[in-house]
């Protein structure tokens, strides 16, 4: 009898398992996580089954390393989910990040 309880007490309990959208987030990197959340606005539904299918990638050992916001949105661009990205263009001038407008504005004064 002691030994049952032993038993039963020793057993691990089970770990709950981490949702999708927090394993898939560890793999993102650069603007990876920007181009999941404009996804999302995009297409909810389709992002969340998406997730769950990486996550189990990962989960089975098939997945590994970071995924770039530009693999990202090359993937989701081949899976056929179409969405824009907002797009800045800076320029560096002196050290000093500038638009192109602000850079125009300077040069034709």
């Amino acid at each position: 009898m002691l030994q049952s309880q032993a038993k039963s007490v020793a057993a691990p309990q089970p770990n709950p398992a981490e949702p999708p959208r927090d394993v898939v987030r560890k793999l993102l990197a650069g603007r990876g996580q920007e181009v999941m959340e404009t996804a999302r606005r995009y297409y909810p539904s389709e992002i969340e089954r998406l997730e769950s299918s990486i996550a189990a990638l990962v989960d089975d050992g098939r997945l590994k390393g970071p995924i770039s916001g530009e693999e990202l949105y090359a993937f989701l661009r081949r899976l056929g989910l179409a969405f824009s990205m907002d797009v800045k263009i800076r320029i560096k001038e002196h050290g000093e990040l500038k638009s192109i407008e602000e850079k125009l504005r300077k040069s034709s004064s």
